[in-house]
């Protein structure tokens, strides 16, 4: 059976502990170089032909920097790429197909994005060992695979690739939108992809000005527009609305129309499922091994992912399977007992104005907060959290409040304990167990906050916004950067702490699984965006989606199987005996 040792560069702590793996290891007390020390880094390496799995390192490591891994022996001699030794590896690869979409969707830190810099020429596989791997043995290698053929002309193959974080790039590329699409389109296609991406309204702006869902559309525009034989979208509906999620969907499914092999990384299950032709599944401990699945298609792959058993390679890779509602949530769980109420409420700024209509919250209750984009949901939550005065009325209620922003800018030079003490003081005997440890936050503890990942800031973010006492939540955006686990193991987490306190919370989110999941009620945004916004609400969860969904002009159908939400085609029959219906969401 292969075995893999893994150390964790951003865990270890050599100069905070006593070499526990070196002293504690049975093999090196009997004369073996199972653990070496380097003596320049004071870090150790483990041997994995000597290690004998007997896992005391593991327990010993005062950092949980350790891990090892008994692999299933089918794996073995099958890795394409690893990062060094004792270093996270990756095991098979993603195969694209000229004319069709394919998807990767599994847990953060399983490899995706390694896979995607592989297959586009970013990183040059190495089979596991410290040098790249020349083409005589990769041919050797992926003998008999479709990938063989791809190796073989990788050097001729033209790629395009939009990465996963955009924010950086103002920092790159400089100039006014439409310049810049001018210069990426090699297809002839800029104005259809500007008027697809909604993207027109700011082809004179320059792009330090833009917004992150702009700058998102702006890179998926960019990379459609040049030519190439395969094109590589990592993460592209982060900071889109539903609607613009569909829009991208439809232009990235347009490549494959055309005959162009297309690459998606993705973790809005929706938005996968409505473009994506196959799926690869990604299994394996994140941040130590990621294991591509063979291709199936795409209802079929993310059903396999939710039921977290591979039926074929016979590894089932999560306890519990995920499984949705398919009626609406209960009304019991909104209590009669009112947290607060708010007033007629209006904001105004140049250009924008946001009207807020009266409402009151229950205790206990998470209110979902959806609509499109620059239409003023993260303007309400500002006011709530005193952040933002109103031009017309008055917020007078004296209750504590939580505040979890849209946009992570935590300047702060220590670890992310010493922030979270700061912030919140004193733990209480609660905050481990039921925040820390299901939001995953607890093995960052010792890291420092700089050093995060856009993931792991966005779970530090919510730990600390639910381990303040309040009575109001609000909690913009925590979907974020988050894979499809986190993101419900996140809203179990929510609700929890919401109903154990008997407080109140607003969730602003644009992944339909993640609102439907969490949410009570509804606040919905309605109005031009960037013009003028209102809030109706919040409603019934029932009514909510529908005149949201109505707006956005998409109807949900769920999988008989998962119960997860699945867009309808516009114009499928499906779609058309829903709108007649005026049952955009839930049916029955």
């Amino acid at each position: 059976m292969p075995r893999i040792a893994i150390l964790d560069q951003d865990s270890c702590q050599p100069k905070r502990c006593s070499l526990e793996c070196h002293r504690y290891c049975p093999g090196v007390r009997t004369g073996d170089d199972t653990v070496i020390i380097d003596e320049r880094t004071g870090r150790p390496t483990i041997s994995e032909e000597l290690c004998t799995g007997c896992g005391i390192c593991v327990h010993k490591c005062p950092f949980r920097a350790i891990s090892i891994i008994n692999l299933p022996q089918e794996l073995e001699g099958r890795c394409i790429y690893r990062y060094g030794p004792n270093r996270f590896a990756l095991y098979e690869l993603p195969i694209p197909r000229a004319g069709k979409v394919m998807g990767l969707v599994g847990q953060n830190g399983t490899g995706k994005t390694t896979a995607v810099e592989i297959l586009a020429g970013r990183l040059r596989p190495n089979l596991g060992l410290r040098e790249a791997a020349p083409p005589k043995v990769l041919n050797e290698f992926f003998k008999g695979s479709e990938l063989q053929a791809y190796f073989a002309r990788i050097g001729r193959v033209k790629t395009v690739y939009k990465p996963q974080a955009i924010d950086g790039l103002p920092k790159v590329v400089r100039g006014e939108v439409g310049a810049l699409l001018a210069k990426a389109d090699e297809r002839g296609a800029s104005r259809e992809l500007s008027e697809a991406l909604g993207l027109n309204e700011v082809l004179d702006r320059n792009i330090k000005l833009l917004s992150g869902g702009e700058l998102q559309r702006l890179a998926i525009a960019a990379t459609a527009a040049r030519e190439a034989d395969i094109y590589y979208f990592d993460e592209p509906s982060s900071h889109l609305d539903v609607y613009q999620r569909l829009n991208a969907a439809r232009v990235i499914r347009g490549l494959a129309e055309v005959g162009k092999a297309v690459l998606v990384v993705e973790h809005d299950l929706a938005m996968l499922d409505y473009m994506c032709d196959y799926v690869h599944v990604l299994y394996g401990k994140p941040r130590a091994y990621g294991v591509v699945s063979s291709p199936r298609g795409v209802r079929v792959g993310i059903n396999v992912f939710l039921d977290g058993y591979l039926r074929e390679e016979n590894v089932r890779f999560r306890r519990e399977s995920i499984r949705f509602e398919v009626r609406p949530p209960s009304k019991a769980r909104v209590a009669g007992r009112a947290m607060f109420s708010y007033p007629k409420l209006k904001k105004r700024f140049k250009g924008f104005e946001l009207e807020v209509t009266p409402g009151s919250v229950y205790v206990g209750e998470v209110v979902g907060v959806v609509g499109p984009n620059a239409i003023g949901k993260t303007t309400f939550v500002r006011m709530l959290a005193g952040e933002l005065k109103p031009t017309v009325g008055r917020l007078g209620f004296k209750l504590a409040v939580a505040h979890k922003s849209q946009y992570l800018r935590i300047e702060f030079g220590g670890t992310v304990e010493a922030w979270l003490r700061e912030l919140i003081g004193e733990f209480s005997p609660a905050f481990d167990p039921e925040i820390l440890q299901p939001l995953e936050v607890s093995p960052l503890l010792e890291r420092r906050l700089e050093e995060l990942s856009g993931g792991e800031l966005q779970r530090v973010a919510i730990a600390a916004c639910l381990g303040q006492p309040a009575d109001i939540y609000l909690i913009d955006e925590p979907s974020a950067y988050l894979d499809v686990e986190q993101r419900l193991s996140t809203a179990r987490v929510i609700r929890r702490v919401i109903e154990r306190r008997e407080a109140a919370a607003f969730v602003v989110d644009h992944d339909m699984l993640s609102v439907d999941f969490i949410s009570d009620r509804l606040l919905v945004f309605t109005g031009e965006p960037s013009q003028v916004g209102k809030t109706q609400g919040p409603l019934g969860m029932r009514e909510g989606m529908n005149m949201f969904l109505r707006e956005v002009g998409v109807t949900f159908r769920r999988d008989p199987q998962t119960g997860r939400p699945r867009a309808n085609k516009p114009g499928s029959g499906l779609d058309r005996e829903q709108k007649e219906r005026g049952e955009y969401f839930y049916l029955g």
